[in-house]
C-alpha cells in the first residue's frame, strides 16, 4: 500500500468525480482509478461504487477513508517534526474558524506567519459542528470557535477571550445615548441578527429569554459582512460582538452602547483533538496565541468605541 493511493482515495471522497480527483492530484484519470482498484486488491474489499460514474463509497470505503485521514495526518506530522528538527517550520496549518470568530482570527495567524515564515495557513469558515467533526477526522490541525459549545469533545482548549455584546444602532435611536442598555428594550428595536442555527443566535436568543423577552428580527442572516451591510443603511439594529469591531468598525451614522452582560459570558478560544502526538503546526501556533493578550487587545478596541454622545 502507498500513500499515493490513499492520497487518491481522498481525493476521490472529496471531488466525486474520477476526473476532478486526477485533475486535483495531477495524475491521469487512467492512473488515479488503476490505484484505486489496486488498494482495493490489496486490501481484499471493493471500496469505490461503481457506474457510468462515481456512486460513493461502499462501507468499507468509508472505513478505510476515514484511517486514509489518520495516516496521512500523521505523516504530515513526522514530515513537520522533521522540519522543526531542521529548525525551519513549514507546511500548511489547516485551521478552522466559526464565522463570528473570522474577524480576530488574523491577530493570531499573523504573529504566527511572522514567527514561522516557510508555513502556511488555510483558514477556513466552519460550523461549530463541523469544526467537531473534521478535528475528529484529521481534516482539521486546529479551531478557534465557542468553548462552551455543547457539541465540543474530545478537544484540548485554550481560552482567548470572552465575547462581549454590544448594541449597534443608528445615532437618532432611543437608546443610542445610554451607557448601557437591557436585553428587553434591545427586543423592541427593528432588528437585523445572525440566522438561529448560528451559535451565536442561540446564545442572543437565551439572553433575550433570560430577560423575558423574545427578538424577532426583519433580517436574519449567516454572514457577519451581510449583517453589517443591512445595518449600515441606518434601518435595522444589531446585536454584536465586541471582536468584531477589529474588522468592520462601526459604520458612519452608527453607535455601539454596552449590553447588559448576560449571565454567563460566551469563552472564544483555540481547540485541537485530544490525541499524541499534537500537530507540530497546531503546537506552534497554541505557543503564538499564548504569548498574545487577545482579550486586552479587544477590550481597548472597545474602549474606543464606545464615545458618549455630545
Amino acid at each position: 500500500m502507498l500513500l499515493r493511493q490513499l492520497e487518491y482515495l481522498v481525493a476521490l471522497a472529496r471531488e466525486r468525480h474520477f476526473a476532478r480527483a486526477a485533475a486535483a492530484c495531477h495524475v491521469s484519470q487512467p492512473s488515479l482509478s488503476a490505484a484505486i482498484s489496486k488498494l482495493e486488491r490489496e486490501l481484499g474489499v471493493p471500496l469505490v461504487r461503481r457506474g457510468q460514474r462515481f456512486a460513493g463509497l461502499t462501507p468499507e470505503g468509508e472505513r478505510v477513508l476515514l484511517w486514509a485521514h489518520r495516516i496521512l495526518a500523521e505523516c504530515d506530522a513526522l514530515r513537520h517534526d522533521l522540519s522543526t528538527m531542521r529548525e525551519s517550520l513549514s507546511g500548511t496549518l489547516r485551521m478552522g474558524a466559526i464565522p463570528t470568530a473570522l474577524t480576530a482570527a488574523s491577530l493570531i495567524t499573523t504573529p504566527f506567519c511572522e514567527r514561522h515564515p516557510h508555513a502556511r495557513v488555510s483558514l477556513t469558515s466552519l460550523s461549530s459542528r463541523e469544526i467537531n467533526r473534521q478535528l475528529a477526522e484529521f481534516e482539521i490541525d486546529v479551531a478557534m470557535t465557542y468553548l462552551d459549545d455543547e457539541e465540543l469533545g474530545g478537544v484540548r482548549a485554550s481560552p482567548l477571550y470572552e465575547e462581549r455584546y454590544l448594541l449597534l444602532t443608528p445615532d437618532d435611536s432611543p437608546l443610542a445615548g445610554r451607557d448601557v442598555v437591557r436585553w428587553a428594550e434591545v427586543a423592541a428595536l427593528p432588528l437585523c441578527l445572525l440566522a438561529p442555527e448560528m451559535r451565536n443566535r442561540r446564545l442572543l436568543d437565551a439572553a433575550f429569554r433570560a430577560a423575558g423577552a423574545v427578538a424577532v428580527p426583519a433580517i436574519e442572516t449567516d454572514t457577519v459582512s451581510a449583517l453589517y451591510a443591512h445595518v449600515a443603511t441606518h434601518r435595522w439594529s444589531s446585536v454584536i460582538a465586541h471582536a468584531w469591531l477589529y474588522m468592520f468598525g462601526v459604520p458612519d451614522g452608527m453607535r455601539v452602547v454596552r449590553m447588559e452582560r448576560p449571565a454567563v459570558a460566551p469563552r472564544v478560544g483555540l481547540v485541537v483533538a485530544d490525541r499524541e502526538p499534537e500537530p507540530v503546526l497546531a503546537r506552534a501556533l497554541l505557543d503564538v496565541a499564548r504569548g498574545l493578550d487577545l482579550r486586552d487587545v479587544l477590550d481597548r478596541l472597545l474602549g474606543d468605541h464606545l464615545v458618549p454622545m455630545a
